[in-house]
């Protein structure tokens, strides 16, 4: 009885896996309630396209709260059409151009799709990008891996 129902647990655990891993980042992050401003962003940089292509790609997402923290108007700011070159550059210093689950992050220096480099940091109280903290990690999608982040990362 046991065993079946460990059984059952565990094809459910699979199935659910399947399904999220069946979705694209930009997809899983579009499910999130805490990431209604990336994706706006996104939208608004016109990235939504390229995140959901082939990749593989590693995004550090910062949440809602992460965002609120940046100066009053800095988001309003950043998605007017004028400032669109700003916030691709922005975004896309968010994005690591493989896939690197939090297992495989070494300190050190990652290039990012923008160009730049982020400074990793793994030791036994988690990873750190930059001064952000990694608050959630390895949304695996089907083009890469999402981990969550408590501060927008500037260039």
């Amino acid at each position: 009885m046991k065993l079946t129902r460990s059984l059952a647990l565990l094809a459910l655990s699979l199935s659910l896996a399947v399904a999220a891993s069946a979705k694209t980042v930009v997809d899983i992050a579009a499910g999130s309630p805490n990431h209604t401003t990336l994706v706006a962003a996104l939208k608004a940089a016109g990235l939504v396209d390229t995140l959901n292509g082939a990749g593989p790609f590693t995004i550090f997402a910062p949440t809602n709260e992460a965002f609120a923290k940046l100066p009053a108007g800095t988001v309003e700011s950043l998605l007017k059409p004028e400032n669109k070159a700003k916030l691709v550059a922005i975004l896309t210093y968010h994005v690591v151009p493989a896939q690197v689950l939090a297992a495989d992050v070494k300190s050190g220096a990652a290039p990012t799709v923008n160009g730049k480099t982020l400074m990793l940091k793994a030791d036994a109280s988690g990873v750190t990008v930059n001064d952000a903290k990694v608050i959630a990690a390895d949304l695996v999608g089907s083009n890469g891996v999402i981990h969550v982040v408590d501060t927008v990362l500037l260039p």
